[in-house]
């Protein structure tokens, strides 16, 4: 285990060396990988963000539970007890009919309510779900109405249904796009080895003569693929975080506009470690396909 460690701290500082060797082309490459690597991460987290945005805007979507007129006063206290207990709602509110009758009369409509003979308004539940899942209300949709004395229930969640395939639309796009470069990042990386490789073919020729095995000989290089992924991933980072800092006032005023506060927010921990990890293995995917295939020629 100790041998197996200091080979590859051995291996690992090597490749720190031909980078610090080359700053020129080690800078150059880590900006084709920052910028390829930036546009699906921003790609992401402008989703991620349009998804908060919409729901500020747009509000919480309800669901509307009209009773019918016959309905008693037992029956309605039934249904209250059922959605206390519910816990898949977030909470519920309920409108009796002289309360909606009111409403109505406050919005300008008194004067064409005055002349009806009865309150034709039925009393109502209005419930906030605690998720905003479209199949989840097609679910409470379908369990409220078979409740005795509803009449009828009304979902607002058409808003919600738009968004998830605009989202998932959006995702598929950003993984069409992370898919296809990161295709070309590998390739870059490859050619980047390949490269090494033929630089140093003498100097791997000498060592395999004094004994040196395969593993060996890989190791700086796919060392020097990883680092040379990562300082790409770091490269999108940056890019990001300077284009969240750029858009933010613009985004923040424009979300006014409609009412809501909002900011843009840039990577967690968690996006920025998922960054640097995918840009790592793509460098390391590339050296590895390099290396096997272009020392296999040397020893062909």
């Amino acid at each position: 285990m100790t041998n197996w460690l200091y080979l590859h701290v051995r291996a690992f500082a090597l490749a720190v060396r031909r980078l610090a060797g080359q700053p020129v082309g080690t800078l150059l490459s880590a900006l084709v990988v920052g910028i390829a690597l930036s546009l699906p991460a921003a790609g992401y987290l402008l989703l991620d963000n349009v998804a908060s945005l919409a729901r500020g805007v747009s509000g919480t979507p309800e669901i509307s539970v009209f009773m019918t007129p016959e309905a008693s006063a037992e029956e309605v206290a039934a249904i209250e007890k059922r959605l206390r207990g519910d816990a898949e709602l977030a909470s519920y509110r309920y409108v009796p009919r002289d309360e909606a009758l009111r409403q109505l009369e406050r919005a300008g409509l008194g004067d064409v309510l005055g002349g009806l003979p009865a309150n034709p308004l039925p009393d109502a539940f209005v419930i906030t779900p605690r998720s905003d899942d479209p199949e989840v209300y097609g679910v409470l949709h379908a369990r409220f109405e078979q409740w005795p004395g509803v009449a009828h229930v009304q979902l607002d969640s058409a808003w919600v249904e738009r968004l998830h395939a605009l989202l998932r639309l959006g995702q598929a796009a950003v993984l069409l796009l992370a898919g296809l470069l990161g295709v070309a990042l590998v390739i870059v990386t490859f050619n980047t080895i390949r490269l090494q490789i033929l630089t140093q073919r003498h100097e791997i020729d000498v060592s395999r003569l004094l004994g040196a095995t395969d593993p060996f000989i890989r190791r700086p290089f796919y060392w020097f693929g990883s680092l040379q992924g990562l300082l790409g991933g770091g490269v999108a980072l940056a890019i990001v975080w300077a284009a969240v800092e750029m858009l933010g006032e613009p985004v923040a005023r424009l979300a006014q506009t409609y009412g809501a506060v909002f900011a843009l927010a840039g990577p967690g921990p968690l996006e920025s470690t998922a960054i640097l990890a995918f840009a790592a293995f793509l460098g390391w995917l590339g050296s590895a396909i390099s290396v096997r295939r272009h020392l296999a020629e040397r020893l062909g």
